[in-house]
């Protein structure tokens, strides 16, 4: 009996007890999405651009394509991925804008051209980052890496049915259905001019997209250049369950806000979406205007539509659920 008593009154002092000092607080875990568009606050025509912060850090860049002004863009930091969807100028980035905010919202000066290098390989090189690819691109983008001062080996190939780990980012490859043309203003050799001449392009392989898988539970899905196809709802939502959706919905080359509409609410089906690629002139002083692209995605989708205002940091928990900056 003595010793219950004396046990049962240690174990009520120690649920009385306060937390000492060095009690650790409970770490932040949340996935920043930070949109690095042409101009601040907006959601412009030429706007793919997206880094990913993970709870732990690591930060991986989507899309460079023509509004990440190099790799010494300020608004970049550390890079520890590049993810790139497919080889179009407007991705891989043969040119970029001079300055923040430079030309209009629905008309960016992209005015810094790069080519035959690329603004994706700059960025990888000057960031030493990984850059990683699907398709017959590693090749191709291995060497161009090399030929501006970078490791071959940072190129990393990640085909459909695979995944990488960079950090605490699983990373996996998604099918979509697309083109993937390489134009010729990328190549520096003889092959550029018989090409142009053809009106050809050299084909890398089957365009992409991801599936990120973060620290804290959250995934989402990136669609890159895609029509509908049944891996959103067979691969995307049944296999890997993805939370979070950022979809392009230019229309004419990609889904439109209807087809892209569709994707989410009949086949992906997460608990939110944020709109891409939208080709236009989306908002004006950070308001969304009414008679776009995107607000007609906005209306017809169920999940809420986050509209990627450049430079302004979302932050979503492991279910999608925005916290601030939405």
């Amino acid at each position: 009996m003595k010793t219950t008593a004396f046990t049962l009154a240690f174990a009520a002092l120690a649920a009385a007890a306060p937390a000492t000092a060095a009690t650790p607080a409970a770490p932040d875990a949340t996935v920043r999405i930070t949109p690095l568009g042409s101009h601040d606050g907006e959601f412009c025509a030429f706007d793919r651009a997206m880094v990913f912060e993970d709870p732990d850090g690591t930060r991986v860049l989507y899309d460079p394509g023509r509004t990440v002004r190099g790799a010494d863009d300020p608004r970049l930091g550390q890079i520890d991925a590049v993810l790139l969807t497919h080889v179009h100028g407007d991705h891989l980035g043969d040119a970029h804008t001079p300055a923040a905010n430079a030309g209009e919202c629905g008309k960016p000066d992209a005015s810094v051209k790069v080519t035959p290098n690329s603004n994706t390989v700059n960025i990888a090189v000057g960031k030493k980052a990984k850059l990683v690819v699907g398709g017959e691109m590693h090749g191709f983008l291995a060497a161009r890496v090399k030929a501006a001062g970078g490791d071959p080996k940072q190129v990393q190939l990640l085909r459909f049915g695979g995944s990488a780990k960079v950090g605490g980012v699983t990373i996996a490859s998604v099918p979509a259905v697309h083109s993937n043309g390489l134009d010729p203003a990328f190549l520096d050799d003889g092959h550029a001019e018989a090409l142009k001449a053809a009106g050809l392009t050299a084909y890398v392989g089957p365009p992409g997209g991801y599936v990120l898988k973060f620290s804290n539970g959250l995934v989402a899905y990136l669609s890159g250049d895609t029509g509908v196809t049944a891996e959103q709802d067979l691969v995307v939502r049944r296999f890997y369950n993805a939370k979070l959706a950022v979809i392009n919905i230019g229309g004419t080359f990609t889904t439109g806000p209807a087809e892209a509409a569709h994707v989410i609410n009949e086949m992906v089906k997460p608990n939110a979406v944020i709109a891409s690629h939208a080709n236009e002139a989306a908002t004006r002083d950070g308001q969304l205007l009414p008679e776009t692209r995107t607000a007609q995605f906005g209306k017809a989708v169920t999940a809420p539509m986050r509209v990627p205002l450049s430079g302004r940091t979302m932050t979503f928990d492991a279910d999608a659920k925005c916290l601030s900056g939405c």
